[in-house]
């Protein structure tokens, strides 16, 4: 009986361990949505600034909203896989 009790106990406490290291997993996607701000405000900033090189900045931004994203994309992986793998 005491075996039953502490291996539910054992189970609750990792069940909410996944929960908190996959939140804190999750956090990095605030960092993502902070940079993509960043990127297109200084795009249109830019852009606002000097219109002739919207075409050559598009690019850049492209670029960099790729990569942003990318790691928003690897923290949500990450929380995903401490909830359902681990």
């Amino acid at each position: 009986m005491m075996e039953q009790m502490a291996a539910q106990v054992v189970g609750t406490d990792l069940t909410m361990l996944k929960a908190i290291g996959a939140g804190l997993a999750a956090l990095g996607m605030i960092g993502s949505a902070i940079g993509l701000g960043m990127v297109f405000g200084k795009f249109f900033e830019a852009v606002g600034r000097q219109p002739a090189v919207e075409e050559k900045l598009k690019t850049y931004l492209f670029i960099g909203m790729a990569l942003v994203e990318a790691i928003a994309l690897f923290a949500f992986v990450i929380a995903v896989m401490i909830l359902f793998v681990l």
